[in-house]
């Protein structure tokens, strides 16, 4: 056996060399959302000993926001099994159940139980002081217009998400 050492791959094609990803918005506004989502889970699994994606869907469901898997699923873009996955490890957990309607029995909510209640009730703290550390050196005006534009871009015409609106009291509000 002769000791070779493989070629080198090929250049990247121009589409892809000339990309320049650190300009991208979506790429930047991904990276921001998995370094959220992490230090979130950081928080959550120390403090709570659930998931940043566990733990905020107790909180939607404590909202009132989504109250029925299908909600989630579009909230989050996530299929409809993948939800069903997450609900039933909370649901084992003794965080939530699911509640057949009386109305219409086809219709199953969510409804939090007091750990699940309990749990919730202490994400807007772990949230802010996310949101906290990622904008320190932010001012109040330029966190505002930062959530403006993000309003503006889940408001653009063909987006699948309900409108996002800001119910914070405060200028400030980092959250």
């Amino acid at each position: 056996m002769t000791d070779q050492t493989p070629a080198p791959p090929p250049p990247p094609p121009p589409e892809i060399s000339e990309y320049q990803l650190g300009e991208s918005v979506g790429y930047l506004i991904s990276r921001v959302k998995s370094t959220m989502s992490n230090m979130v889970t950081q928080r959550t699994m120390a403090e709570l000993g659930i998931t940043s994606t566990q733990a905020s869907i107790l909180f939607m469901v404590a909202s009132g926001k989504c109250l029925l898997a299908a909600e989630l699923a579009r909230e989050y873009g996530i299929d409809a099994s993948a939800v069903t996955r997450l609900i039933d490890r909370l649901e084992k957990r003794g965080l939530l159940t699911r509640v057949r309607s009386s109305e219409d029995r086809r219709v199953v909510r969510l409804a939090l139980t007091p750990e699940g209640q309990a749990l919730a009730a202490r994400m807007p703290a772990i949230f802010n002081g996310v949101l906290d550390k990622l904008l320190a050196g932010f001012t109040a005006e330029e966190t505002g217009f930062l959530k403006s534009m993000l309003r503006r871009i889940l408001l653009t015409p063909g987006d699948q998400a309900s409108p996002i609106r800001d119910t914070a009291t405060s200028p400030d509000s980092k959250s």
